[in-house]
């Protein structure tokens, strides 16, 4: 046991290692180009003034980000929920396949920016029209990924709990879902950070509030180190929702992990 333990806090380190020193690396190259001038302000600030941002206007990132993350948070589960019964739809009825999967198709290569002014008009300048935009941006990664993991299960197994007794709803809870989750979780961590582009897109469109608000203002008044900020808020969110789903993942798939911790010993 503490052989695993830690060979996973190695192999944690190993995935993280390398983007902390590049992006070490890339925040060093920002501040020498800055710090020489070589760059005008108004294009690129210093690292030192979006830091400044982030103290001088905490309050107005914090409550931003906080808004912003409802959005992403609410539309990533209504799009997971409403893809995973799409999935399943589709994966247990050649009908439905026949008659959606198409509709998704021209859904997804819509450009939401275009339907997003038209959630504003029906519904307003409220939250919803967002939610909206992040359901729309975040359901087709949930679909794609659900139907190929759950027809990747094997037929065979399937009919043999079947000769056996096991209902379809049996099959469903016992073997198809639970051999789909791998899948269904690579779906998932493409769709919340997806989510949090929807989310944005819509408060581009039409909002007082949110990070999307704070970026396109900042934007108008040519106030960089305050655009800088939101943008790096922006990807927190995005790389937090990312790891929660990443914990929930190994909470949910533990012999993968463990798996993983064996193959790492193996190799060593």
């Amino acid at each position: 046991m503490r052989g695993i333990s830690t060979s996973s806090i190695a192999d944690a380190l190993d995935a993280w290692w390398r983007p902390a020193l590049f992006m070490i690396v890339v925040v060093a190259i920002w501040w020498a180009v800055t710090a020489a001038g070589w760059i005008k302000p108004y294009l690129i600030p210093s690292p030192l003034a979006v830091l400044g941002e982030f103290v001088t206007d905490g309050p107005l990132l914090a409550k931003s980000s906080a808004i912003t993350l409802y959005e992403t948070v609410i539309g990533f589960v209504l799009a997971t929920i409403v893809g995973l019964a799409f999935a399943v739809a589709i994966v247990y009825s050649r009908s439905v396949e026949r008659t959606l999967y198409p509709l998704l198709l021209v859904a997804q290569v819509v450009p939401k920016i275009a339907i997003a002014p038209l959630f504003v008009v029906w519904l307003g300048f409220g939250i919803v029209p967002k939610i909206l935009v992040a359901v729309l941006i975040a359901f087709f990664p949930v679909v794609i990924s659900s139907v190929a993991g759950l027809r990747a299960v094997d037929p065979e197994l399937l009919d043999l709990a079947a000769t056996m007794g096991a209902s379809p709803v049996d099959s469903f809870a016992k073997i198809r879902f639970p051999a789909a989750l791998p899948q269904i979780f690579a779906g998932l961590k493409v769709a919340v950070t997806l989510a949090v582009v929807g989310a944005v897109v819509g408060e581009f469109v039409g909002a007082n509030s949110g990070l999307g608000y704070v970026v396109l203002s900042s934007n108008g008044n040519l106030n960089t180190p305050l655009l800088f900020a939101g943008l790096i808020a922006m990807s927190l969110i995005g790389i937090v929702l990312f790891v929660v789903l990443e914990v929930a993942e190994r909470i949910a798939l533990p012999w993968r992990a463990q798996r993983g911790a064996e193959e790492l010993l193996v190799t060593s």
